[in-house]
């Protein structure tokens, strides 16, 4: 398996879900603002050393149990893209499961082998079996779950929309090869739906400062992923691969606590008040 070199859709995928993907995460500063972090330079600073320090330890943690580490990446993976998929509409735990399943267990299941090639590049070709046989006990609760949200959304029409954006992703997912489907997915759905949510929430007064941010954040990461990159040992393949899903488990952490847990707990506290 290890032998499996990246194919130039495949690059492409990557290269999106690097430069498109990732830096949808450059206005959490503005996220920690609006939630009643304290504003100086020192407040500021603070806030990143805790970011880049989290997201550090987890890409630590990454190389020394890749295993366990790739597992609990899916399990909050799910959980965020399942959150983020509803948060316009609700959240519900059946459309919250049924969404955060696509990534975490119908890519999988559609593109079985080309999974299991990617997961042994990250976790060792035994890892990859051991993670693709779990996946593959969890297909017939995510069908039933599935089934129950097509229910679901006809007794609730508001979730309609976000069903047929669901079942267009996994017609997508069917034929598309894996990482196509998840850079889509990513890019198309997840990132950009993120960014417009935040980007309307933000006071105009902010806005200007955020996006000078942004930019900086964008450029700055894509700078540390590419020297990175170049220390990196093996193929130029696999090492893309660690590349991509090492950063995205490393930023996904701190961002999800930031934006999953913190900013809505945030906004019912201000519902209430």
């Amino acid at each position: 398996m290890n032998s499996w070199a990246i194919n130039a859709f495949d690059m492409i995928a990557i290269g999106a879900i690097l430069l498109l993907g990732v830096p949808h995460g450059s206005l959490d500063g503005a996220v920690a603002r609006r939630i009643g972090w304290p504003s100086g330079l020192i407040p500021w600073l603070g806030f990143h050393l805790a970011y880049i320090t989290l997201g550090g330890l987890v890409a630590v943690l990454w190389w020394l149990f890749p295993l366990p580490s790739l597992v609990i990446f899916l399990l909050i993976s799910a959980l965020h893209f399942g959150a983020s998929d509803i948060s316009d509409i609700g959240s519900d735990w059946l459309p919250w499961i049924t969404h955060g399943g696509f990534v975490c267990i119908m890519i999988p299941s559609f593109q079985a082998a080309s999974v299991e090639t990617i997961f042994a590049v990250l976790v060792g070709d035994h890892n990859a079996s051991l993670i693709m046989m779990g996946i593959g006990y969890l297909l017939l609760p995510w069908i039933l779950c599935f089934i129950g949200y097509c229910v679901f959304a006809y007794v609730k029409p508001q979730y309609r929309k976000s069903l047929l954006n669901l079942t267009i992703l996994l017609v997508l997912a069917s034929i598309l090869p894996p990482l196509i489907s998840f850079s889509l997915y990513f890019c198309c759905w997840h990132s950009r739906g993120h960014l417009l949510r935040l980007w309307r929430s933000l006071e105009r007064a902010d806005r200007s400062r955020s996006l000078r941010e942004a930019a900086s954040y964008t450029v700055l990461a894509w700078i540390s992923l590419g020297i990175i990159f170049y220390f990196l040992k093996g193929s130029a393949s696999a090492s893309l691969i660690q590349l991509t899903f090492i950063a995205l488990a490393a930023l996904t952490l701190p961002h999800m606590l930031l934006v999953d847990y913190a900013d809505k707990k945030n906004y019912k506290k201000e519902s209430l008040s």
